[in-house]
């Protein structure tokens, strides 16, 4: 129950909460009202940076969710440009997290990070699939050990300003490992080859639990 009720913090949080306790403290100074505004808001910033445990599978078969949220598109599409992957097809499932979303991304398989790239852009909303073109972007490459290529892509959103990335190229990862977070309202986007696809539109995903593919 003291986990539910307070999560631990991820990093990025402490100085926005900071921040959020300072303003309330002197909103409270001048009126009740505007300070438990402001103390309600505070809440929210908590719990929009909260970093809950997760328990992945372990399953090299298996791609899981790199994000919370609901599954706003699956489509087959080329791959991102922007990684040398647009000669091959891939499956595309667009992952949009809302702002009371936990916003900690995670590994989607174990493999190592071939290549990052980042690429400013625009603001539009998340959800909408030129965002996928024109937003703010960082681009993640994979190479599995199955010799498969996937990648992860993390897309700024319509109040969205910064995107976090926390590996680095040539590093290799393990399933359900945080590898960053967007601040405020996002998406990612997980290329995949070779995998059946195990869910469908519209459907909740939890971050380092939920079965996105299998391994065909």
């Amino acid at each position: 129950m003291t986990n539910f009720l307070f999560p631990k913090l991820h990093k990025e949080g402490y100085r926005f909460l900071a921040i959020a306790a300072v303003i309330t403290f002197i909103l409270l100074l001048i009126s009740n009202f505007l300070g438990l505004i402001s103390f309600i808001l505070t809440i929210w910033v908590y719990y929009f940076f909260r970093d809950p445990d997760r328990f992945p599978i372990n399953d090299k078969d298996y791609l899981i969710s790199p994000a919370d949220g609901i599954i706003s598109q699956i489509i087959d599409t080329a791959g991102p440009k922007e990684l040398g992957l647009e000669s091959k097809k891939f499956i595309r499932v667009s992952i949009f997290m809302n702002v009371f979303n936990c916003h900690v991304n995670r590994i989607s398989a174990a493999g190592k990070i071939s290549q990052i790239f980042y690429k400013p852009g625009k603001y539009f909303n998340a959800s909408l699939d030129k965002a996928s073109e024109e937003n703010e972007r960082n681009f993640i490459k994979m190479i599995l050990p199955n010799g498969s290529n996937i990648a992860l892509v993390q897309i700024a959103g319509l109040v969205a300003r910064r995107i976090v990335c926390e590996i680095k190229e040539n590093e290799e990862v393990d399933q359900g490992q945080k590898f960053g977070i967007i601040r405020f309202g996002s998406r990612v986007d997980l290329y995949f080859e070779n995998y059946k696809i195990l869910v469908k539109k519209n459907q909740q995903t939890i971050a380092g639990e939920t079965l996105i593919a299998k391994h065909e």
